[in-house]
């Protein structure tokens, strides 16, 4: 891809010398992101070739094959059909109430909102993770919850403009190459609809369960019945459904 952009771009009338300066750092940027492959748009390499192959292999055979997260014990999504219905923010509750809870469950909380992450704000956490010496991200941590998010890698306002195939690839990073560490609950937030992200983390890994949001408006139970229905054909069993702002 990149060897294609470059010819190109050497193709062009006007040379790259003869324009401002600005107009250079923007034909930088363009053929940076042209550059960038589906296959790893978080710009972290895979821990192994033969990992990379394992991949390939699978993709030729058709779905992927479910598999545990290392370390995690279960995992429970929170989803709803529209956006704005306090998704998020039962998320976020959920996590911290099982954490304070009596058994003091371990919990981390996975943020799969790629185009609009909101857990960074509310989990009051910003910066960029580290990686470990296999090439694993380090989650950043509020709270005693350990968090991941598309919004510690990209500077903060920055829109993510991908197609399909770059989100579910970086969803399955997100979840594969970060240490999670032992965990009794990976809380998942997702993002809004019945898309992509969902189907993939559906075929990615098991779900214990899924939690779905929604508000009295006629609209918002409309989607969160479609929501509910999609979860039901991936086999993933919905264990409770929260009316939110209900009393207003």
């Amino acid at each position: 891809m990149a060897s294609v952009v470059q010819r190109l771009l050497t193709r062009t009338i006007i040379s790259s010398s003869s324009l401002p300066a600005s107009c250079r750092k923007t034909r930088m940027h363009i053929c940076a992101v042209l550059a960038s492959s589906h296959e790893d748009p978080l710009g972290i390499k895979s821990r192994s070739k033969s990992l990379e192959e394992h991949q390939k292999q699978q993709m030729a055979r058709g779905l992927p094959k479910k598999r545990p997260v290392d370390g995690v014990k279960h995992v429970v999504v929170v989803a709803s059909g529209k956006g704005g219905v306090g998704k998020s923010t039962t998320s976020v509750n959920l996590a911290l109430g099982m954490l304070a809870s009596k058994q003091s469950l371990r919990v981390g909380l996975l943020d799969a909102d790629i185009y609009g992450p909101s857990i960074p704000k509310m989990m009051n956490l910003r910066g960029q993770p580290e990686l470990t010496k296999e090439n694993m991200m380090k989650p950043l941590v509020n709270f005693g919850v350990p968090c991941m998010s598309m919004g510690f890698l990209v500077e903060e306002g920055a829109p993510i403009v991908w197609r399909g195939l770059m989100v579910m690839s970086a969803v399955e990073k997100l979840i594969r190459q970060v240490a999670w560490g032992e965990l009794d609950v990976l809380v998942i937030d997702m993002p809004p609809g019945t898309g992509d992200t969902q189907l993939s983390i559906s075929q990615l890994i098991p779900i214990s369960g899924a939690v779905i949001v929604t508000t009295p408006q006629d609209i918002a139970l409309l989607d969160a019945c479609r929501g509910t229905e999609m979860f039901r054909k991936v086999d993933v069993p919905v264990i409770g459904l929260i009316q939110n702002m209900s009393h207003y």
